[in-house]
């Protein structure tokens, strides 16, 4: 059962969070922007350097664009691979994807690689935010399709990919949410108590 109080916490903080990202990166130097994201930190690729697969995302609008750290794992001999939305109950796969495959168009203006050649088990899975906070919790868009991938891959190490303003005090959570182990902004790279 939903706690109606919570609700309308995260439909508030969803509202605050999204256009504070969206004055950011208004205002965010156009070669900042290029650059931001480019490369994954020291640490984070040490500690991901074990994993077989990398599940990113397309950012959409202002979202930060995990699809940039595609070429760093690449080279590090990475699968990479996308979401693809399944449904609108909150069903999410992960396919594998080379930066130069075509993408098809999905549920929610997202778009994801050719169903062909069958789901990734993903290692990482590096997912969009609204807002974030020291606790490790993620507010998402509130489809719940993170929060089921996350319980389905209980493996995998979860990172958040944000901008730096999109961290609020506290983010409320729900008994199913499961915290990030690890947050990436453009700058900093803050880990939790259990990554």
């Amino acid at each position: 059962m939903t706690n109606d109080s919570t609700d309308a916490d995260k439909t508030r903080l969803r509202a605050i969070a999204r256009q504070r990202r969206r004055d950011f990166v208004a205002t965010l130097d156009p070669l900042a922007h290029r650059l931001a994201f480019k490369a994954l930190p020291s640490p984070l690729a040490r500690r991901i350097d074990s994993a077989r697969s990398v599940a990113l995302y397309m950012g959409l609008n202002d979202e930060a664009p995990a699809q940039r750290l595609a070429g760093q794992l690449t080279t590090m001999g990475k699968t990479i691979a996308l979401p693809r939305t399944i449904d609108r109950l909150g069903s999410m796969e992960f396919l594998a994807w080379h930066p130069e495959d075509k993408l098809l168009p999905g549920l929610f203006g997202t778009s994801h690689p050719e169903p062909g050649g069958g789901a990734v088990v993903p290692d990482v899975i590096i997912a969009p935010l609204l807002a974030f906070d020291r606790s490790m919790n993620r507010l998402g868009q509130g489809g719940g399709y993170y929060d089921r991938a996350f319980a389905r891959y209980p493996q995998a190490l979860r990172i958040g990919l944000a901008w730096s303003v999109q961290e609020l005090d506290v983010v409320p959570a729900d008994l199913w949410d499961l915290p990030l182990n690890i947050i990436l902004t453009e700058s900093e790279l803050i880990e939790g108590l259990d990554a």
